[in-house]
């Protein structure tokens, strides 16, 4: 009860202070979800809440029922964790059959995350949006099935985490060419250019 009160009072001083558009931006227990970030419909950046003191910090790296209450109700199967040296660069990956949704974070250092809609339904098709995630910022993104995602790494090291909606199936894995990946993760590529070279190469 004490902690429903703490969070009440959190919830009023936030909004208060800060003129958020609340229908892209809403504070749910420990996180404040961004919804459609970049334009791009189902992509959230989350924001766990942080309790700091001079003994260091707590936090919730993920909450079901806060999720739920912010309209996200999937079902995580599998949790993967990586560790990358400065400049690899990583992905961009999908699944062509068991399309995964991942909620992905930072644990240690820096990247650069990438992800490009692939839905054909999707009004957005083919564009691109990225997001720094870092240890310091603890910024999580939630990216729904349908998308290739890869980052790269922009400090010397980095430990990457995130859960899946499905599990890892290697005979339907795919990938973005690899001068495609490179320039979309260094904000070089439009989206037409993305599209053109995945259907060259037959990949969607």
């Amino acid at each position: 009860q004490m902690e429903r009160c703490i969070t009440k009072i959190f919830k009023r001083k936030y909004y208060n202070r800060k003129n958020f558009q609340l229908k892209e931006v809403s504070l749910l227990g420990q996180i404040k979800v961004k919804k459609n970030v970049g334009g791009i419909e189902g992509l959230c950046i989350i924001e766990p809440t942080l309790h700091g003191d001079s003994r260091g910090y707590f936090m919730e790296t993920y909450n079901k029922n806060d999720m739920a209450e912010a309209g996200l109700t999937m079902e995580f199967v599998q949790d993967n964790q990586s560790a990358s040296t400065k400049g690899v660069l990583r992905g961009l990956h999908f699944q062509k059959q068991h399309p995964q949704g991942k909620l992905v974070r930072v644990i240690n250092g820096t990247v650069f995350d990438v992800v490009v809609d692939l839905r054909s339904h999707s009004e957005t098709y083919g564009k691109w949006f990225g997001e720094i995630l870092s240890a310091e910022n603890n910024k999580q993104f939630y990216i729904p099935e349908g998308f290739a995602h890869g980052f790269l790494v922009l400090s010397d090291t980095a430990e990457f985490c995130y859960k899946c909606t499905d599990f890892y199936h290697r005979e339907t894995k795919a990938d973005l060419p690899g001068t495609t990946r490179k320039s979309v993760l260094n904000g070089r590529n439009s989206s037409e250019n993305i599209l053109a070279a995945l259907l060259q190469k037959d990949i969607i």
